[in-house]
């Protein structure tokens, strides 16, 4: 099914309190798929996160190829922290009274002075806000595969409707299609027995009785009650499930291939090109109810 989603956490740091830590940017985009595919695409220095990442996508959706895509962004001087006077003082403090006990003390360097004035963790507070920023993505992308999802129930039960349509057009035609083979029966006969001996050595009931048996055993060949009852079950058995709602997307498609095998009966039993018609119908709905399923979680 497809989907989109986006979050943002945190901003890039600025200002006197800035601690490099960069604001995060998640976006989550889903195409088509039978199977769950996760594709990630992180930053080398966030790519511990990758199992939570998984983690946290495999709880929330089952199938489709999925990419989700981290970016920090950060401005030009944000990784420099800017030093407070307190933090100065406090630093200048520690360094006399080191160096006034060991003298031979290498005083503090740029370089280090701003690594102690940087305050916090700066790669734990980035995972942090990486780690928020997607949960909302995620959500963000829930939200957007259920109105996709909404959308594609609406096409299915239109395609019910329409398959319920073609069923009842063809439960008519049986009996009518029974009487009018009986009728060619009796033609046949009565044609091949007048060509054979002029029609005196049978009765008119002998041909009758014949006709008859051989209508009948048409009948039972072109007998198509069972496989319009089992089309209307799971007619029945899919509406059931897109009413009840979550992970249906393997039932529906067990469905669409039982859908399948009844209408491919019924053209295969066909002895009408009413009924032919009806059959080739059903199945090019049941072709597109399928590769809808195949998109539904």
């Amino acid at each position: 099914m497809t989907g989109y989603g986006s979050a943002s956490s945190g901003a890039p740091a600025t200002g006197p309190s800035g601690d490099g830590a960069g604001g995060v940017t998640v976006d989550i985009r889903s195409v088509n798929g039978r199977f769950l595919d996760l594709v990630l695409r992180l930053p080398d220095d966030l790519r511990g996160l990758e199992p939570a990442l998984r983690e946290l996508l495999g709880g929330a959706v089952r199938r489709g190829k999925i990419e989700l895509r981290l970016n920090v962004q950060k401005d030009a001087d944000a990784g420099w922290p800017q030093p407070s006077p307190d933090q100065l003082s406090r630093l200048s403090q520690l360094e006399s009274g080191v160096r006034c006990w060991l003298p031979t003390a290498v005083p503090l360097s740029v370089h280090e002075v701003l690594q102690w004035c940087r305050g916090g963790t700066p790669a734990a507070k980035q995972d942090g806000a990486a780690m928020a920023a997607a949960r909302l993505a995620v959500a963000d992308f829930v939200a957007a595969r259920e109105r996709e999802g909404a959308r594609l129930a609406t096409l299915l039960r239109d395609q019910i409707t329409h398959l319920r349509t073609l069923v009842a057009q063809a439960e008519p035609l049986i009996p009518d299609v029974v009487a009018r083979q009986q009728q060619r029966f009796l033609d046949r006969w009565n044609e091949a027995l007048a060509q054979a001996n002029g029609g005196a050595a049978v009765s008119a009931e002998a041909i009758q009785e014949r006709a008859l048996n051989e209508a009948t055993a048409f009948a039972i060949r072109i007998d198509v009650a069972e496989e319009l009852a089992r089309l209307r079950s799971h007619l029945d058995e899919v509406e059931r499930l897109l009413d009840r709602g979550g992970e249906l997307g393997k039932r529906l498609d067990f469905l669409m291939q039982e859908l399948h095998r009844e209408a491919n009966t019924l053209g295969s039993k066909s002895a009408a090109l009413e009924l032919t018609n009806i059959s080739v119908d059903m199945k090019v709905a049941i072709e597109q109810m399928r590769e809808q399923v195949q998109n539904i979680e």
